[in-house]
């Protein structure tokens, strides 16, 4: 299982996460900052599990493209 988690307030909308993993994220029209698509609001974190690992690669390098390091991708 893929666990991706954004810390989405800290986004300064440098648009390399969708560049990278353009499944898993989008960028807001309305503030312009990162969206996780299909994930899980809690206290201002934003979550997505998933079983299909194929995202793993894309989404790994997402977190480590983001300038502010607010990705962080696990394999559990």
């Amino acid at each position: 299982m893929v666990v991706i988690t954004l810390q989405r307030q800290k986004c300064i909308g440098c648009n390399y996460c969708v560049e990278l993993a353009p499944k898993q994220f989008q960028m807001s029209k309305k503030d312009g900052k990162s969206v996780l698509l299909h994930s899980q609001n809690k206290k201002g974190f934003f979550t997505l599990k998933s079983n299909e690992n194929a995202i793993f690669e894309a989404c790994d390098n997402a977190s480590k493209a983001c300038p502010v390091k607010i990705i962080s991708v696990k394999m559990t």
